[in-house]
């Protein structure tokens, strides 16, 4: 089982009509109609009637995309349900557009074993509204140091493994981690960290934290892990996601390694796309995380990187947290920033409308681009298909209001900004995940 979804509600029986199709996969750039009949697309074209029921939804010439996955989101379950579970967070990410989400395991207890697995994929049977894809760990209790019972995981339906929020320290356990997944055909999704160059640093290293007097995370803290692991993932013929990418040094040796034969997918947040280190001289905790916001040099790589094809994937890396905990000293908060409800929407504001990254780029990397990476059902707007879309709104401007927000959490550092791209309808599995009230 590779991604689960609650089976509530009825499948989808309309026409969206008069609906921007676009789908960069299918070739789809196009104003036309499309119905849906028992959450399956059984036409695109001009359509005199509704569905079978006659229910029409105009679109007005609003953009339709396949809908989007996210392959880094943190579900704060078990242990969390405080800030984030996986009804609350699925709730948000249909909100977002998102269609599939991949889970991280460094909850409490931690996903390393199938009952924990299992145990989890029954609640998103219950109470997902979109698909959600659990990753196992690679270590026992992310200790870095005793494998977990990765076979066992993927027979319980892990899609990958990752020890994310924790790098691998070991050479050798990462090393047997890809020798591991390699036997039961799945990646490894690598947060790439030298702890001994970050310990204890809370923002990026660099002029900004000087001028705070805080201690930083210098980019070669991500730049040497990124060298080593995927250096062990060339010499064992792996397949690798690197995860959330932040520094300019890091795309290069990733182009590298891909030149040497290996299978390498990688991601990007928003936040490190949108923001540098300059956002965090207010000491505002909405902008702190792991890794740090870098330098506006970096930020600027990221985007050509995204534009030019090396980063592959947009991640939003949802890491949830309760207001009290972020409502302290920078120094004192926990790493972390919420973007399900966000990413399209800042993402084509800043990147698309200003002529950074094209929209098919954008579309990809949120959509099919992560789903390819995980063996996740692929988005996909064509006649035969299941339903799994969204509705974008991309003239209107709205305010972000993290009080509005479905998420348990409000940790985001794009509060209060205006954007476009506000998602109206998402469609997953062929119900419909989110509906604003006016559509």
């Amino acid at each position: 089982m590779k991604a689960t979804i609650a089976k509530k509600g009825t499948k989808a029986t309309m026409t969206i009509r008069d609906a921007h199709l676009f789908d960069p996969v299918q070739g789809l750039d196009t104003v036309t109609d499309v119905v849906l009949e028992k959450g399956m697309i059984a036409r695109i074209g001009k359509s005199a009637g509704g569905g079978k029921d006659g229910r029409v939804l105009k679109a007005d010439g609003r953009l339709l995309l396949p809908g989007f996955v996210d392959p880094h989101v943190h579900l704060r379950a078990p242990g969390r349900e405080d800030e984030e579970d996986i009804a609350s967070g699925t709730r948000a990410a249909a909100s977002g557009g998102y269609v599939a989400v991949c889970a991280m395991p460094n909850t409490d207890p931690v996903a390393d074993n199938a009952a924990v697995l299992q145990s989890l994929i029954e609640q998103a049977e219950a109470e997902a509204v979109v698909r959600v894809a659990f990753m196992g760990a690679i270590s026992h209790g992310l200790d870095g140091e005793r494998l977990s019972d990765m076979w066992d995981l993927a027979d319980a339906g892990a899609v990958a493994f990752t020890d994310d929020g924790s790098p691998v320290d070991s050479g050798g356990l990462l090393r047997a981690a890809f020798r591991a997944a390699e036997l039961v055909g799945l990646p490894l999704s690598l947060h790439c960290e030298d702890r001994t160059l970050s310990d204890r640093g809370h923002m990026n290293e660099g002029g900004v934290s000087a001028e705070l007097g805080l201690a930083g995370i210098p980019c070669v803290a991500e730049t040497a892990a990124v060298a080593r692991d995927l250096d062990i993932a060339v010499f064992e013929g792996a397949r690798v996601h690197v995860a959330h990418v932040s520094c300019a040094g890091s795309l290069g040796i990733i182009r590298a390694a891909r030149d040497r034969g290996a299978t390498i997918t990688c991601e990007a947040t928003p936040h490190h796309l949108l923001l540098s280190d300059e956002a965090v001289r207010g000491l505002d905790t909405g902008f702190k995380m792991n890794p740090p916001l870098r330098g506006e040099d970096d930020r600027r790589a990221l985007v050509a990187a995204l534009a030019g094809g090396t980063i592959d994937c947009i991640g939003t890396d949802h890491a949830p947290h309760a207001g009290q905990e972020k409502e302290v000293p920078f120094e004192e908060a926990p790493f972390g920033v919420i973007g399900l409800e966000t990413a399209f929407a800042m993402l084509y504001t800043e990147l698309v409308e200003d002529g950074d990254v094209p929209l098919e780029t954008l579309v990809t990397a949120m959509s099919a681009n992560p789903a390819r990476a995980f063996g996740l059902p692929l988005p996909a707007i064509a006649e035969g298909e299941e339903a799994n879309l969204c509705l974008v709104d991309t003239e209107q401007e709205f305010n972000i209001e993290p009080d509005r927000f479905r998420s348990k959490s409000r940790n985001t550092p794009f509060a209060g900004r205006r954007v476009k791209g506000q998602v109206r309808l998402t469609i997953a599995a062929g119900r419909v995940a989110f509906r604003e009230e006016n559509v």
